[in-house]
């Protein structure tokens, strides 16, 4: 293991410069006074379905719950129960046939194409099983991708990519192409490439999907502090029962509909 994100003073450190110099801040979570956070993201009534030739195939059928803010969820279930369906509709990359599902007060189903598009932007920081990574650019490059929709200039804009670099322990392979990292590495970039317009929700499809378990116990354990130290929202689809254990809660989806909430560990 790299030692990418350990318990270190230092890479506590690089977690705070983050917040603090590139605008990373901590999100929305636990209020500390022991008030549960209001719900970010409350989905009501969620349906969607998809068309195979003339026949007409539901996913989803009348889903409803809440992902609070700050919280760490884990969707799970057996390939085609909807997992990614559902991922892909709270991130704004599908829309739902019926029902309303907001984001922290927005919502996001109402809006046009051009509104969501920008809203995604703004808002949402994808990490994806196979990285999706620009084979031509470095991972300093790769980062700095989503900052070129803001008016930052060159110089913002390498900062706050050297700054995420460093807080998932990449510091010294920001000129490397993805084809010179190892797979781990590429899921860091792209973990720092989620974070770097410091989104309201982070958006994990089978994040540890692709790696050895060691580099995925690195993965999680990065998660993780995301979660705890910036505060980030993260629901995370995965079939990995031990990814889902780093999660706050996990719930479990099979033939469209979710089963109860099972709570994993404290906030």
């Amino acid at each position: 293991m790299s030692g990418a994100v350990d318990g270190s003073a230092a890479a506590g450190s690089v977690l705070n410069a983050v917040g603090h110099q590139a605008g990373l801040g901590a999100g929305t979570g636990d209020t500390g006074s022991g008030t549960p956070a209001a719900p970010l993201i409350v989905l009501d009534n969620l349906s969607k379905s998809y068309r195979r030739g003339q026949q007409v195939v539901p996913v989803l059928e009348r889903i409803s719950f809440g992902i609070a803010a700050g919280e760490f969820l884990a969707l799970m279930g057996p390939s085609g129960s909807g997992k990614s369906t559902l991922l892909n509709l709270i991130a704004g990359i599908d829309r739902p046939d019926s029902g309303t599902l907001s984001v922290a007060g927005q919502d996001i189903a109402a809006l046009e194409e051009a509104e969501l598009a920008a809203w995604r932007a703004e808002n949402v920081g994808f990490i994806f099983q196979f990285y999706n990574l620009m084979p031509v650019l470095t991972a300093l490059e790769n980062v700095e991708l989503p900052l070129l929709l803001k008016n930052l200039g060159k110089a913002e804009r390498r900062e706050r990519a050297e700054l995420a670099l460093s807080m998932v322990g990449l510091a010294d392979r920001m000129d490397h192409t993805p084809n010179e990292l190892s797979g781990g590495q590429q899921q860091r970039v792209a973990i720092a490439r989620a974070l770097i317009t410091d989104p309201t929700l982070i958006v994990a499809d089978e994040p540890t999907g692709d790696l050895d378990r060691e580099s995925a116990g690195d993965i999680l354990h990065l998660l993780q502090r995301l979660n705890d130290e910036l505060g980030k929202t993260i629901v995370m689809v995965t079939h990995d029962q031990r990814a889902a254990e780093s999660a706050h809660a996990i719930m479990h989806l099979e033939k469209g509909e979710l089963s109860a909430r099972q709570e994993i560990r404290p906030r």
